[in-house]
């Protein structure tokens, strides 16, 4: 299930090797969702851990992300689900962005639609 968001750069946390075979590294994305203020943490894994350190706190970014979810049964036999926010690309957005077109926000209001001429004289419609 690819997903995107963007938001700034708040926090990033050092890479954590979990066994020898799996590494990862989070970060934390201030997202604005219509006035009210959330604090997304993302999961980098493996190689794409090195993706947030051409970043800085305070940068506006783009994430590109897939939710991830297990079930696993507690020691005390209780049955529980894990979901994780795993990102795997980064783009910067804003002022300093690139020339991508992928990074342009996206407009708020959809275009106004004119089926008639500027002045009214032709009210017809062709069918």
């Amino acid at each position: 299930m690819a997903l995107e968001t963007q938001g700034k750069l708040h926090e990033i946390f050092d890479p954590q090797q979990v066994t020898e075979r799996f590494k990862k590294r989070e970060f934390v994305v201030e997202i604005d969702d219509n006035g009210y203020l959330q604090h997304v943490k993302f999961q980098l894994n493996q190689d794409k851990c090195s993706l947030v350190d051409a970043y800085q706190i305070g940068d506006q970014i783009k994430v590109s992300f897939n939710l991830t979810g297990r079930q696993f049964t507690r020691k005390t036999g209780e049955l529980d689900y894990i979901t994780n926010v795993v990102a795997w690309r980064l783009e910067r957005v804003g002022a300093g962005a690139g020339a991508s077109a992928s990074a342009a926000p996206m407009p708020t209001e959809p275009p106004a639609f004119n089926i008639g001429s500027a002045d009214g004289a032709d009210d017809s419609l062709p069918f």
